[in-house]
Parts: structure tokens; C-alpha cells; sequence
């Protein structure tokens, strides 16, 4: 029913959600036949359907290492994530992960749900790591040794500083941002050398994952490790913890405003990268996530629902920035949009207001001097019903009845 009340209020996201829709029943029949492939494509839909989205698009021989480097890397993260594994065992799988992905006998087994599977049946990674051509091969083992050594380190310390926040997310974010740039050289497709631009689009959505993921990460059992950095929430509380208690409301949102603002810093260094790509799918694949980022930013700035629900974009808004998200004026629109969002919700009274504004101007400066705002979609603004509510809502089964249809026809 929220659903429906959404498409209600917002008509103009109907098409793109139907279209999405049946984009993503068309991939999950896009599998390929071999068993080890088809696992991967089938694991990758699983563990991250929206990744799943954007991946289909690219060029089949990139497309295969971009799934490949993403399971690898998932797996890794599985490893470091499992709580139960003691850090003796755990600190020298991690080390030693790149070597691993070679040999189709290794096993370990971790994790829960679908991350179990993966790791039951890494050896079809594997299997279709060792096909991939040895540009590809080169750049997935450099990136999982480097961010197997960064996740080692962090398991025996804290994240204490703003500096170490950095480099956490470096290890874990960052690198894949400079494992994908790449792929991209491989691929012969894009000719970008991988960088600080290419470190602060791993960054930027790293950032955001922490910052919504608050409450999920605060409450899991058995606790899961918290990558906000003490220097930043210990002027706000004296436990982490703390920041999900009422009596601590104001005191939570400025440190999620302050949480944010850090955030935004690495906004223009990916309106620069995203602006040299060439090559239409994979501007597409990276720019919808980077929307998406600083989308779900603008959702949760000033909003203490971080610290009591889920926060992020509804499913209609989504499916329009998937469906929308075609050229760097598209991009500039939305990130304008979005940060006159954010820009609306900054309070004077919050002890970051000025810092905060600052980073908001230089993202709209951006933008604006880019001389393509005047081509743009705008996702900020509230769409209003210009039809009957009736009707939209007559709209919405017939088109349900027809994804349906194309759910049992389509080849």
C-alpha cells in the first residue's frame, strides 16, 4: 500500500519503475549457460541486485571482470565481516586472499545466507577468474592484496581519527574505485589513470554507506565493528552507542550532520572523474551509484531517523535516476538537485551550519560552471498529480498485468 501512495504522489515515477522492472526480469534471463558463469551472475543478483543492474550494461568481456572483481572482493569482505572467526585465523586469510583466488581447491568456510553460499562455492569464482584475460587477472589480485593487508590492520585497531577513517575507507572503497579505473584501462574502452579520483568515488559512497548503515551496524548480534570515527562522534557522546537513546536526539543529529559534511568533501573530485569518461555504459554504471550517494546524503542529513529506522530513497525516485542518468548534464542536475536538498535542511543553530554550506556552494559551483544545468532532470522537486488518483491507480494494475505478461513471455 505505501507503494501505491507513493506512485500516487509521484506519477511521473510509475514508467521508470515499470521499466526497471522489466530490465531487471530481462537480466535474471540473461544468465549465461555455463555452470560456473551462471553461478556468478546468479550469485551477483543476490548479493547485490542494484550492482547486478548497472553491471548488465557493460560490454560483455568488461562486464565478466566487473562481476568477477566484485564476488573476489565480496568474499573478502565476508572473511573480515564474520565476527566468530578469531583475528589469529582471520588476519592471515586476508593477507594471503590474493593467492587463494587462483587455486579452485581452496575453501573456507564463513559467513551467513547468500555469503555463506559464496564462500561453499568460491571455487566457481574462481573458475571463471582464471578465464578472464591477464590484464583483468593482474588488476583483481593487485586491488584484493592491497585491501586484504588494509582490512588485516584495521582488525587489530580502532578507528580513532578522521586521518584513519580516510584510510579505512581507502582500504576497502577507495581501491576498488582504482581497481575499476583498471578494468576500464584493460578493457581498452576508457584511458584513465587510476587516482585520487578514482580513490574518492570509492570514498564518497563508502562514507554514505557507514553513515546510513548506523543503526543495522549498531545492533547487530554478535556486535559488528563501527567505522565512525571516535574524533567525530566523542564530541557528541561519550559511547557510539549512545547516539540511538532519545534523550540524545540533538546531540545525534549534529554528529550525523558532522558525519555528512566530512562526506561531501569528496563530491567534486567524482563530478571530475565521472566527467572524463568516454565510453556511455560505463558513465552509466558509475555515475547512477554516485546519484544514488549523494541522494540517500541529502535524505539523511537533519534526520534522526538514522538513528531509529531505515533511511533511504523511495523505489519510484530510484527508478527514475536509473532510467534518467544518461550524460554528465544529467549528472550535474541531480547532484545541483540534491545538494539544494540538503542545502534546505541545514540549520544555523548546528555547529557545522558554516563548514557544511561551504562544501554545498562548492558542489553547486561545480555544477553551475559546468554550463549544463540547463539541460537537466530535476529529481528534487516534488512531482504533483495531474490526473486522478483513480486513474493513476487503474494505471498502475494494467501495468502490472503487463510486466506480468512479459514475465512468463520474455525470451
Amino acid at each position: 500500500m505505501g507503494s501505491l501512495k507513493a506512485i500516487v504522489k509521484h506519477p511521473d515515477e510509475l514508467y521508470p519503475m515499470i521499466k526497471l522492472k522489466i530490465a531487471s526480469k530481462h537480466a535474471e534471463k540473461q544468465i549465461p549457460p555455463e555452470p560456473h558463469w551462471a553461478f556468478c551472475y546468479s550469485m551477483l543478483l543476490k548479493v547485490s541486485r542494484s550492482f547486478a543492474f548497472v553491471i548488465q550494461q557493460l560490454d560483455v568481456e568488461l562486464r565478466n571482470a566487473v562481476c568477477i572483481f566484485y564476488l573476489v572482493l565480496r568474499a573478502l569482505d565476508t572473511v573480515e565481516d564474520d565476527t566468530s572467526i578469531p583475528s589469529d585465523v582471520k588476519v592471515p586469510i586476508l593477507e594471503a586472499f590474493h593467492r587463494h583466488i587462483y587455486d579452485v581447491k581452496w575453501h573456507f568456510a564463513c559467513g551467513t545466507k547468500e555469503y555463506k553460499v559464496l564462500m561453499d562455492e568460491l571455487h566457481h569464482v574462481v573458475t571463471a577468474f582464471l578465464e578472464l584475460g591477464r590484464g583483468y587477472q593482474e588488476a583483481i589480485e593487485e586491488i584484493t592484496k592491497r585491501m586484504g593487508a588494509g582490512m588485516a590492520k584495521f582488525i587489530l585497531k580502532e578507528v580513532e581519527t578522521v586521518d584513519e577513517y580516510n584510510e579505512y575507507c581507502h582500504y576497502v572503497a577507495g581501491l576498488v574505485g582504482l581497481g575499476l579505473s583498471k578494468l576500464f584501462y584493460a578493457s581498452k574502452l576508457e584511458n584513465l589513470a587510476p587516482d585520487t579520483l578514482s580513490n574518492s568515488m570509492g570514498l564518497f559512497l563508502q562514507k554514505t554507506n557507514i553513515i546510513r548503515d548506523y543503526l543495522e551496524d549498531i545492533n547487530e548480534i554478535p556486535k559488528s565493528r563501527m567505522f565512525w570515527p571516535r574524533e567525530i562522534w566523542s564530541k557528541y557522546a561519550n559511547t557510539l552507542e549512545d547516539l540511538k537513546h532519545e534523550e540524545n536526539s540533538v546531540k545525534a543529529v549534529q554528529c550525523l550532520n558532522d558525519m555528512v559534511t566530512n562526506a561531501l568533501l569528496h563530491v567534486e573530485d567524482c563530478l571530475k572523474y565521472m566527467s572524463a569518461l568516454r565510453e556511455p555504459s560505463i558513465f552509466r554504471f558509475c555515475a547512477i551509484p554516485q546519484i544514488m550517494a549523494i541522494g540517500t546524503l541529502a535524505l539523511c542529513y537533519n534526520n534522526i531517523t538514522v538513528f531509529r529506522g531505515v533511511v533511504k530513497m523511495r523505489r519510484g525516485l530510484t527508478a527514475k535516476v536509473m532510467d534518467g542518468t544518461k550524460t554528465m548534464a544529467d549528472v550535474y542536475g541531480s547532484f545541483f538537485d540534491f545538494s539544494c536538498l540538503l542545502k534546505s535542511k541545514v540549520e544555523k543553530s548546528d555547529p557545522n551550519a558554516t563548514k557544511t554550506l561551504s562544501r554545498i556552494e562548492a558542489i553547486q559551483k561545480s555544477c553551475v560552471e559546468s554550463g549544463l544545468l540547463n539541460k537537466r532532470r530535476s529529481y528534487m522537486l516534488t512531482s504533483q498529480p495531474r490526473c486522478n488518483s483513480a486513474l493513476i491507480i487503474a494505471v498502475f494494475v494494467l501495468l502490472a498485468v503487463i510486466v506480468a505478461f512479459l514475465k512468463k513471455k520474455m525470451p
